[in-house]
């Protein structure tokens, strides 16, 4: 009898999981979409479940944009990607063929659902007097920002800083000059943003943090309120955050329908008003407009209009002995 019981209580179990498994999403993403994704993800989960009956899972993971591409191509199954650069999505076309040569036409907006821009967040009152790129660059003054090796937050970082010098100077000479001692100011490079965003807050290291518009808002409103200011610099650069299906990985797992849908609803008002929340700055137009009021009106430039695109930027600034290499001794 006992046996008896043991395989009856074996074979519910056994069926119970079988009607209760769910299909499960992997989102590898940048370091600092954690709290966006924490609101996208339900939200998708119940517009999925209405209009289909299916129950999904979505797990995330975050890190430093580029250590996030390396680990999909070192076997981590993600289904879907969602970075802040796009060469982290080029490189997993490129090494094996992850993801869709022609990606950025699998969606609206390049496949690119928000975008943010650079800005400076500096402790409260702005002690130093800090107002535009050129001030970063003062002997002194301690900058903090995340590594351009591995991440787009410094990435970003770097290039703003080089567009500005160049835009001053229209000198590639002196804005290698400019970055040089811009970078000379950094006490400690962090392997991505959110660990830059502890070293400034937390640690209490540093004068003014780079980073993100998004992040600058999060840290004031949530991190440490009325301890910091937001400063937007005279041109900073704009940071499309693209997205991508790893069709490697979906269709192997069977999850392309829900890959591709997950991502789709992204683009939806639903998810560009969350997006819109968290000081991110929407592709809708009329969810963009609907909350211009938090969204400075700052000039910016782009990686393609200005630098020549991702691949020539990444190229001479990025690849090992390129210029950032060069001016950083690291």
């Amino acid at each position: 009898m006992k046996s008896i019981n043991k395989y009856l209580f074996a074979l519910a179990v056994a069926l119970s999981g079988t009607a209760f498994a769910q299909t499960s999403l992997l989102n590898v993403s940048y370091d600092v979409a954690r709290e966006l994704y924490k609101d996208i993800n339900p939200a998708f989960v119940s517009s999925w479940k209405a209009q289909t009956g299916e129950t999904l899972s979505i797990q995330q993971s975050h890190g430093g944009s580029s250590k996030q591409a390396g680990a999909i191509i070192a076997g981590l199954q993600a289904d879907v990607i969602t970075m802040n650069q796009a060469p982290d999505i080029d490189i997993l076309v490129e090494r094996g063929g992850l993801v869709k040569k022609d990606w950025r036409k699998a969606f609206p907006y390049n496949a690119a659902p928000y975008a943010s821009v650079s800005v400076f967040l500096v402790r409260k009152g702005n002690p130093k007097n800090i107002k535009d790129w050129n001030d970063l660059a003062r002997s002194g003054l301690k900058v903090i920002v995340p590594n351009p090796k591995l991440t787009g937050n410094g990435r970003y970082t770097y290039l703003a800083a080089w567009g500005y010098a160049l835009q001053k100077t229209n000198s590639e000479v002196q804005a290698k000059d400019f970055v040089k001692a811009l970078f000379a100011n950094v006490p400690v490079l962090d392997g991505g943003g959110r660990g830059a965003t502890t070293t400034f807050t937390q640690r209490g290291i540093g004068d003014v943090l780079v980073t993100f518009e998004n992040e600058a808002h999060l840290i004031e409103q949530e991190v440490g309120a009325g301890k910091f200011d937001i400063v937007y610099p005279s041109i900073t650069i704009e940071a499309p955050a693209p997205v991508a299906v790893v069709d490697a990985v979906a269709n192997k797992r069977g999850t392309q329908k829900q890959a591709k849908a997950y991502l789709d609803f992204l683009f939806s008002p639903t998810a560009q008003e969350i997006i819109a929340k968290h000081h991110l700055r929407p592709k809708n137009p009329a969810i963009f407009k609907k909350y211009a009021a938090q969204f400075p009106n700052v000039k910016t430039f782009t990686v393609e209009s200005k630098l020549g695109g991702w691949s020539a930027a990444h190229k001479k600034h990025f690849a090992d002995g390129g210029i950032y290499d060069q001016i950083s001794g690291r």
